[in-house]
């Protein structure tokens, strides 16, 4: 079982070293045609839009978008939680292209510039709950976006309080939204929508492992789900439209 790894920029080598930990082998990923060979991707942290203007250089749009939609498991981190969202606010003058497919708006810069980096430890209890571990994880946010709404089908994974020191209210598009997160002292930073999980820290920064397991663990169980599936169907079929040919059928 290869994971591909995003490796236009960023912290991707440092995913696959993560990944290593757990034994399981990372790939690089820089065109389209190598998504082939992978069963999941992590798209890591960065700067969101250096590497959407390198994805865009080499097509990869396309590809990756055609990745969600068939269901594989992605792991976006910081940048690549940007990029999963189907709104992202507060960005660069022109903005940027996202993959999309996370029905959650994100605020680029929630928590301010580069200097304004900080590290918060966060419960986690549905990753207590499938990893083990201590109630808690230390999460490292380095110029971090915040997740400011999500729809009923995202599962909200983590939240921190709201700095108010930190939280970025520059773009007055938002200035309600950030408001109604202000007042209830908490921003999220870490969801799962079906086969999507994005956290704006980031967890390969650390000799924590447990995002890591949890994200394999969407694989597998996946992929058990889309083979009872296709049992069901063959069963269903077998049932409904009988062979037109007494023929043995062989299955590996």
């Amino acid at each position: 079982m290869a994971i591909g790894v995003l490796a236009l920029q960023g912290s991707f080598n440092e995913h696959i070293a993560a990944l290593k930990r757990v034994g399981v082998k990372g790939e690089q990923i820089r065109k389209p045609e190598q998504l082939q060979n992978v069963s999941a991707l992590i798209i890591p942290g960065g700067e969101s839009t250096t590497m959407a203007k390198l994805a865009e250089y080499h097509n990869l749009f396309p590809a990756l978008r055609e990745f969600v939609k068939m269901g594989k498991p992605v792991w976006g981190t910081c940048a690549g939680l940007i990029f999963l969202a189907d709104k992202a606010i507060g960005q660069k003058t022109g903005g940027q292209e996202l993959i999309g497919g996370l029905n959650c708006t994100v605020h680029r810069n929630f928590f301010g510039s580069q200097i304004q980096s900080f590290e918060a430890e966060i419960s986690v209890p549905e990753i207590v709950a499938k990893e083990g571990g201590p109630p808690s994880f230390r999460g490292v946010f380095i110029r971090a976006p915040g997740i400011l709404e999500v729809g009923p089908e995202v599962q909200v994974l983590a939240e921190v309080p709201v700095p108010s020191d930190k939280a970025a209210k520059s773009d007055p598009a938002v200035e309600n939204v950030e408001e109604n997160a202000a007042s209830e002292q908490k921003v999220i930073v870490a969801v799962k929508q079906g086969n999507l999980l994005a956290t704006a820290f980031h967890p390969e920064l650390t000799a924590d492992t447990r995002w890591h397991s949890y994200f394999l663990k969407m694989l597998t169980e996946i992929n058990q789900e889309a083979s009872s599936s296709t049992s069901l169907s063959s069963e269903d079929l077998s049932f409904s439209e009988p062979p037109k040919y007494d023929l043995p059928i062989f299955q590996q």
